[in-house]
């Protein structure tokens, strides 16, 4: 079966973050889903990207810069964007980051440590995609 949606998962490589990109990219069976660090990152990925996910453990991290740069020239109204994070000031970066793309940015996922991270992002995945 040809899966005909792509998705993209950009993340800092945090370890912390690694496990919810995973889950997200599992989640996503409908989706051809590429997984990348920022730092390996290149703007062409985002093109055929039907959705996009970005996720960081902290904010700022210098293999974000061209992420920044990127999204505030252009203009991507008509995708859909998931940010997550373990850390609430990283959420708050990210949004900052993706405001000027116009992007439709669902509603942040705020991961702690003690949850059962599957459901919880399964159920922020379906929510983000409706």
């Amino acid at each position: 079966m040809s899966v005909g949606k792509k998705a993209l998962i950009i993340t800092d490589a945090a370890e912390i973050i690694q496990s919810p990109a995973k889950i997200i990219s599992d989640a996503l069976t409908e989706f051809n889903v590429k997984i990348c660090t920022a730092e390996n990152f290149a703007g062409t990925d985002l093109l055929p990207a039907d959705i996009f996910f970005l996720g960081c453990e902290n904010p700022g991290h210098k293999s974000f810069a061209y992420l920044e740069d990127l999204f505030s020239h252009i203009n991507l109204a008509s995708r859909k964007c998931g940010i997550f994070s373990t850390n609430e000031n990283a959420l708050q970066y990210l949004r900052g980051i993706v405001k000027d793309s116009e992007a439709d940015l669902g509603e942040p996922l705020l991961l702690t440590e003690n949850e059962e991270k599957k459901s919880i992002i399964e159920n922020w995945l379906n929510k983000l995609l409706k």
